[in-house]
């Protein structure tokens, strides 16, 4: 994946209030995720927390996750949201640098302004999900045929370490007759994993009213 560069700062005014008026001047809340688990004693974390960092608790086995609360430009982050890319972001903020990939966009409902962004911090040991962009390579024989290629899925989740989750998820449509399509069962790969449900369509060949006239044409032919 390309890298993105971000700078944050750390927020600890928090509430819908202060998340309001950070918004009247372009900036954006943003919570960093994940990270690795921490373990707690008789409930309490004995660390030393940097600013805008956060004990969360998971489970009930005394670990944790530490989540930073941020605020960054809009202008900063503009172009990794509206983007069909996908992006791993070197996040600086407080001194430190942190490698993360986009978690969660909330849009205002009506306006759809950016309300919120959730990263999720990422490291070469844990495996991450992602949304990673369709492209078809090939010309279809079905096309031949007359047929009509189509693209039922623009992205596809995919699980791995970050290093090794490619920009673009490559789907060759040389073999697909008419009729035919390619699920995500279909496909294996070895550095990574398809997250999305089996049986979903990504591609396929379907059938168009010139290609069915003449397949028609061709059975009555051979009938006569």
């Amino acid at each position: 994946m390309k890298t993105f560069q971000l700078n944050a700062e750390p927020r600890t005014d928090l509430g819908k209030k202060a998340a309001k008026a950070l918004r009247k001047e372009n900036k954006i809340p943003v919570v960093l995720n994940g990270g690795k688990l921490i373990e707690l004693k008789d409930g309490k974390y004995e660390g030393t927390l940097l600013k805008g960092e956060k004990v969360v608790p998971v489970g009930r086995d005394g670990k944790a996750i530490i989540t930073t609360d941020l605020v960054v430009n809009f202008a900063d982050i503009r172009k990794l949201v509206y983007s069909p890319e996908i992006f791993v972001i070197d996040l600086t903020y407080d001194g430190v640098t942190k490698k993360a990939v986009l978690k969660d966009i909330q849009f205002h409902t009506v306006t759809d302004s950016i309300l919120h962004i959730d990263l999720l911090e990422v490291t070469d040991e844990k495996p991450v999900v992602v949304e990673v962009p369709v492209h078809v390579e090939g010309h279809a024989a079905g096309v031949k045929a007359g047929g009509k290629l189509f693209l039922a899925m623009k992205k596809v989740k995919v699980r791995g370490i970050y290093s090794e989750i490619p920009e673009t998820l490559l789907i060759d449509v040389s073999a697909l007759q008419i009729g035919q399509s390619i699920k995500v069962a279909d496909l294996s790969y070895e550095d990574f994993e398809l997250a999305s449900a089996k049986e979903l369509v990504i591609a396929g060949v379907r059938t168009t009213r010139a290609a069915a006239a003449a397949a028609t044409e061709a059975t009555e032919e051979g009938a006569e």
